[in-house]
């Protein structure tokens, strides 16, 4: 990688960052470098001094790959490529290809293989000797025909214009999903977070999943959505999202705007992050560009930093983390996904935000007992007595959507406000 590819967190652990990508592709990093440029050459990034020296270093550890943690243009990956005889990636391309490798949904899919094609298609521009060949002209008017080049681009285009439509399909019914799930007034909880920040063990822990969670480079991609049951029985739909990564290729924040709706939508928003990293703080803050990118208003939403790790966090330091949690602003939830401390109290923070409605009063008929079912499964019910007449005052907290929903399911109990 070269030195200063990124102001927001240092070059050493940007080049730890860059090893973990290429492991996540199964790949044997036998060496990394940081190299240090001033100014970008426009034929191969680096000086020629670097690229003789890293030549040869490819050449003594008769490397075949070699990753730049940065972006190339076509024209500088075609004359690194030649220059080390060996096959060049910049951040870009080893970014799409472990996504490819671990989409499993058909959404999932055809989102990584719209973002693949169109990288390839930005690559297109006369770089290849070979696509400079002429073909006939067909019929009787063909002309000088296209070049390999052109017929290239157009295949590309049909390929992209053929899986936008698949996509559009498929985004119809998840948006027909989301506005069901909109009818069954259950607040909505949406995990963010840097890639191995672990959202996805604290996914398993708070729905008691087995969503695969390792400690590797976006170990999931594909979006799941389980019901969390919050303090008093009452359940929440929580999703968890894809991991997000410094300078996160354009291509692949604009094929997965639609999953990442399920942000936008949700009512609360746990922003989780490891805090036993040093870079936690740069990671923070490449997670909101990242929502800036997808139009996430952050002064406009409930969210919540959810400080995960502790257990990897020394003895001597938590006291001091516990204080820096409490200034936080909002203040922050420490915990551990792994052993589950600090978890109750996240799930508090969680009822306390989606329960930000002022409590209400229903008056219950004594005949109706499933008013009063409905609203402990819907709510959060504070207070629940039998008045002289028989009927039930209960006091509780509901979303508006789901006050809406009772008063329409339940005309004949009066509510007071």
């Amino acid at each position: 990688m070269r030195e200063g590819a990124s102001s927001s967190r240092s070059a050493d652990a940007r080049l730890d960052e860059a090893k973990g990508l290429a492991e996540a592709l199964d790949l044997e990093v036998r060496q990394g470098i940081v190299a240090p440029l001033r100014r970008p050459t426009p034929a191969t990034l680096f000086g020629s001094g670097k690229v003789e020296e890293i030549g040869r270093l490819v050449e003594t550890l008769e490397a075949d790959v070699v990753v730049v943690d940065d972006h190339l243009s076509p024209v500088q990956q075609r004359n690194l490529e030649k220059a080390w005889k060996a096959k060049v990636i910049d951040r870009t391309g080893l970014i799409l290809e472990i996504f490819a490798r671990r989409a499993r949904t058909r959404e999932g899919r055809l989102q990584v293989e719209l973002a693949r094609l169109s990288y390839e298609r930005s690559r297109l521009v006369r770089t290849w000797t070979h696509l400079e060949r002429q073909r006939g002209g067909f019929g009787f008017m063909g002309g000088p025909g296209e070049t390999q080049i052109e017929s290239d681009r157009r295949i590309l285009a049909d390929k992209i214009g053929r899986l936008k439509r698949e996509l559009g399909e498929v985004r119809r019914t998840r948006d027909l999903q989301r506005a069901s799930r909109k009818r069954v007034p259950h607040p909505t909880v949406a995990l963010v977070g840097y890639t191995n920040a672990g959202k996805s063990t604290l996914f398993n822990r708070l729905t008691a999943s087995e969503v695969l969670a390792e400690d590797l480079l976006f170990a999931t991609l594909d979006p799941t959505l389980r019901m969390l049951k919050l303090p008093d029985g009452r359940p929440a739909i929580l999703s968890d999202t894809v991991g997000f990564i410094s300078d996160l290729p354009h291509e692949l924040v604009e094929a997965f705007r639609a999953t990442l709706e399920e942000v936008r939508e949700a009512d609360v928003i746990l922003h989780v992050r490891d805090i036993a990293s040093e870079e936690s703080d740069a990671q923070a803050e490449d997670v909101r560009t990242v929502l800036d990118r997808l139009n996430v208003d952050l002064e406009d939403r409930q969210i919540v930093e959810v400080w995960n790790k502790l257990d990897l966090v020394p003895e001597d330091l938590r006291e001091r983390l516990a204080g820096d949690a409490r200034r936080h602003h909002p203040p922050a939830i420490v915990l551990s996904a792994v052993t589950g401390e600090g978890i109750d109290a996240l799930l508090e923070e969680i009822a306390r935000l989606v329960d930000a409605e002022e409590p209400v009063e229903a008056h219950v008929p004594p005949s109706d007992g499933a008013a009063i079912a409905w609203l402990y499964r819907h709510g959060r019910v504070l207070e629940r007595e039998v008045e002289p007449d028989g009927a039930t005052r209960v006091a509780v907290r509901l979303s508006s959507a789901a006050l809406g929903q009772f008063e329409r399911l339940f005309p004949n109990t009066e509510l007071r406000h």
